[in-house]
């Protein structure tokens, strides 16, 4: 039988993730460690993954899916700098937890497990892919509105490296901004290459 942690105990943990998780991986947006601090990330995972919930790995969910390590979140958050009463849309979100770290900032957030724009709708101010993908969809990029950010993660031969981007004058490119583990998304995923 594993012990059962205490409501303190978590909130260590919560505490050790701002500081030996997000704030060295450069994540200094009071914003988003206020919300990552506040929001209870063991309340998101399996009961018995629970003493796992703060580690800085994905958290197997069954199935193929996975819950991103904090720090990743921390970091695409840090550089998308989420604004109280912005639209959000959050691709692949898992258990929630990231949608509710954007709730607890304030923004107004649509969760959809694809990138289908007839169920999500469009006009996003911010777009966040709770995993990683080959490519990002064109389909996701459309739901952007002029302006709009899109963070997640582009999968390239084993390694998924943290991206962010912003739709400017219909036109929109992504820059990394590290590197991490995060779960494959089922996605838009490219089918494998033809190699010697």
């Amino acid at each position: 039988m594993t012990p059962r942690r205490s409501d303190s105990d978590f909130a260590a943990a919560r505490q050790a993730m701002i500081d030996s998780q997000l704030r060295p991986e450069g994540v200094s947006d009071p914003v988003t460690l206020s919300a990552m601090a506040s929001v209870k990330r063991e309340d998101f995972v399996p009961v018995e993954m629970r003493s796992m919930a703060y580690a800085d790995r994905p958290i197997p969910l069954g199935k193929g899916a996975a819950l991103p390590p904090p720090a990743a979140l921390g970091q695409l958050l840090n550089a998308l700098l989420p604004v109280a009463g912005e639209r959000a849309l959050v691709v692949g979100p898992a258990t929630g937890y990231s949608a509710a770290v954007l709730e607890s900032i304030g923004l107004n957030v649509t969760a959809t497990e694809s990138a289908d724009t007839k169920r999500s709708g469009q006009g996003f101010d911010l777009i966040l892919l709770d995993g990683a993908v080959d490519a990002i969809p064109d389909a996701l990029v459309a739901q952007l509105r002029e302006g709009g950010r899109l963070g997640g993660a582009i999968a390239d031969r084993g390694i998924t490296r943290l991206v962010i981007g912003r739709k400017i004058g219909g036109a929109f490119g992504t820059r990394s901004i590290g590197d991490s583990a995060m779960p494959l998304l089922p996605i838009n995923q490219a089918p494998p290459a033809f190699t010697f």
